[in-house]
C-alpha cells in the first residue's frame, strides 16, 4: 500500500501545480512521473484528492480528449465543470472546448 500511497501524493503534487485556467489529461501526469501506463492510477488519485487536507484542483484533470470523465467522483456531477468555466474554460457537453488551449504538459512546463 505505501507504493500506492506515495504515487498518490506525487500525483497530488502535480496537480497541485496546474495554473488555474489551464487544465491536464490523467496520462500526461502519469508519464511525468515515469509511469506512463498508470493514468487509471491518476484517476483513482484524483478520486481520493477530495479528501486531502491540503487542497487538489482534481478539477483540472480529465482524460486525453479533455473529457470530463471523473465529474461523477465530485460532490455533483457539474461542479467540475462549473470550476473550470469560473476559471475561463469553456466545457460543452462534459467535453473543453478547443482543449488543446488549455493543455498544460507537465512534461513540457515542469522541470524534472
Amino acid at each position: 500500500m505505501q507504493k500506492h500511497e506515495d504515487f498518490f501524493h506525487n500525483v497530488f503534487e502535480v496537480v497541485r501545480l496546474i495554473p488555474k485556467g489551464r487544465a491536464t489529461s490523467y496520462g500526461a501526469i502519469a508519464k511525468y512521473l515515469g509511469s506512463a501506463r498508470s493514468s487509471r492510477m491518476v484517476g483513482w488519485a484524483m478520486n481520493a484528492s477530495h479528501s486531502q487536507k491540503q487542497y487538489v484542483p482534481a478539477h483540472r484533470v480529465v482524460n486525453r480528449n479533455g473529457e470530463l470523465t471523473g465529474k461523477n467522483h465530485f460532490p455533483t456531477p457539474f461542479i467540475m465543470e462549473e470550476l473550470l468555466e469560473k476559471e475561463g474554460i469553456k466545457v460543452l457537453n462534459d467535453k473543453i472546448v478547443n482543449f488543446n488551449k488549455f493543455y498544460w504538459d507537465p512534461m513540457k512546463e515542469l522541470e524534472l
